[in-house]
């Protein structure tokens, strides 16, 4: 063989090789986040439809009311509230669905399985994409203490607030989402006994997932829907 036909051959190889990973680039940065924008609004106006037809019920009317009776567990994937989030846009506004398998977060962000109920006591905890499906948490580092995270079961309206700005751990610290947070690094939760509280959590940094952050919040306030948007949405 030629050493001609050797460097055609391989230049060849080496222009396969390029628009493959273009191929990927372009599917991972824009075709993923089209898939899961679609998925995610699909999700929301399934949560609208079922709110209109069959309201949901048993939640409390007050962050220091009751809880309500437990409920029968949810399937993974059946969306349950959606959440806005005020300081990530004007209409930043994402479905959460039950799970937190890859399958569930490619259509909205998850809820661990394990945590409590919306609004009830113990820790609402939370999943979602940084990077990649719509990347629904792309701009996580720019929470800050005192920013409303605001969540809707169709029934009522529950105002969180950011207890503090991101906090950086391992993906094996399960602590950030156990009932009263718990984290790795001794005084680095913010609660110190049992609450309503909220636990986001995501990859760090942007692009990999060596890291996760985390950001605690606790219920501040509720409003029944009927009473319309609370003041932290506006009007």
């Amino acid at each position: 063989m030629s050493v001609r036909l050797i460097v055609r051959t391989f230049s060849e190889l080496c222009l396969t090789a390029g628009s493959l990973i273009v191929l990927f680039v372009v599917y991972v940065l824009l075709w993923t986040g089209v898939k899961a924008d679609g998925a995610a609004a699909g999700q929301i106006d399934t949560l609208h439809r079922e709110w209109r037809d069959r309201p949901a019920a048993g939640a409390p009317d007050t962050p220091s009311a009751p809880d309500p009776a437990p409920a029968r567990r949810l399937e993974a994937g059946r969306g349950i509230a959606v959440m806005y989030v005020p300081r990530l846009g004007r209409d930043w506004e994402w479905p959460v669905l039950e799970g937190t398998g890859p399958g569930v977060l490619k259509k909205g962000l998850g809820h661990y399985a394990t945590g409590a109920r919306l609004g009830g006591t113990g820790n609402f905890a939370v999943a979602g994409h940084r990077r990649t499906y719509g990347d629904p948490f792309k701009d996580f580092p720019r929470l800050r203490a005192g920013d409303a995270v605001v969540l809707t079961d169709g029934t009522t309206w529950y105002t969180y607030r950011v207890a503090r700005a991101p906090y950086r751990t391992l993906p094996t610290d399960t602590g950030v989402i156990a009932p009263v947070p718990a984290p790795l690094r001794k005084g680095a939760a913010p609660y110190d006994g049992p609450g309503r509280y909220l636990t986001l959590t995501t990859c760090d940094p942007e692009w990999g997932s060596s890291h996760r952050l985390v950001v605690w919040a606790h219920l501040d306030a509720t409003r029944p829907v009927t009473q319309g948007k609370p003041p932290s949405l506006g009007s």
